[in-house]
């Protein structure tokens, strides 16, 4: 049996006196994509905060490889972090920064990479996202916003990590841009063979680039199963959701 990349074990959390996740369970295997589905509020981006070590949990254990990042010794856990890469909903480039130097921030600042081998590195990445290496000496903000998404996800995957996080990939973009990215992160997961979990509200988007959809409700997954069956899950929430019914078991927050 292959061990789950990431796994979050019995996760709580809780926020200006609400309790957001209430044992989040879930996990996911190298070369996996896991999509997490859920109303605003319910704590998909406190779900992926605790993942991602920028929130810690009241309770639960966040394991990556099967050690559990939340009681390592703060060097430990830093070396684990770099297992991870992240594209965030809004794409989160610098202006202040050219393209490529965006793409090779972790390169740059962290790494210490010298700036000629980062740009080298950055445009090799550019080309995987189809972003043409003409845009590199650019400013985000002479990019369109699917361009900037492919130059964020160009960022997430440039140090070729194990673990590949999406927040809400497709928001704001027009079906046929967003789709795209849709294979795009379908290809990259694919050639790194890194697990993926994303948070998205786009149905479209979650049966393209899911193996596997959870369903996140009251600080719980109530449903998870393959994206195939999605939609005769026999789950109210899920079957709810997914056809975007105001009357249901999930009540909308007006």
């Amino acid at each position: 049996m292959t061990l789950p990349k990431l796994q979050l074990v019995g996760i709580k959390k809780r926020l200006r006196g609400r309790q957001v996740l209430d044992g989040v369970d879930i996990d996911v295997a190298p070369g996996k994509s896991l999509v997490i589905i859920g109303g605003s509020g319910v704590g998909k981006s406190v779900t992926l905060k605790c993942a991602l070590g920028i929130m810690k949990p009241d309770a639960g254990e966040v394991l990556v490889d099967g050690a559990d990042v939340t009681r390592m010794p703060r060097e430990i856990r830093a070396r684990v972090m770099r297992k991870f890469g992240m594209l965030f909903q809004g794409g989160a480039l610098f202006d202040s920064l050219t393209v490529w130097e965006n793409i090779a921030f972790r390169l740059l600042y962290a790494d210490n990479v010298n700036r000629t081998e980062a740009r080298e590195r950055a445009i090799e990445a550019m080309r995987k996202v189809r972003l043409t290496p003409d845009f590199a000496d650019v400013r985000p903000v002479e990019l369109s916003g699917g361009m900037q998404k492919r130059a964020g996800l160009a960022r997430a995957i440039i140090a070729k990590p194990d673990i590949l996080f999406f927040d809400e990939p497709t928001t704001g973009l027009d079906p046929i841009t967003a789709d795209a990215i849709n294979d795009l992160i379908i290809d990259m997961v694919k050639e790194l063979g890194c697990a993926a979990v994303s948070i998205t509200h786009d149905m479209a988007s979650a049966r393209k680039i899911a193996d596997e959809i959870a369903m996140l409700y009251a600080g719980r997954i109530v449903w998870r199963g393959p994206a195939s069956t999605i939609d005769s899950s026999g789950n109210a929430y899920v079957d709810q959701f997914v056809a975007g019914r105001a009357d249901g078991p999930i009540q909308a927050v007006v």
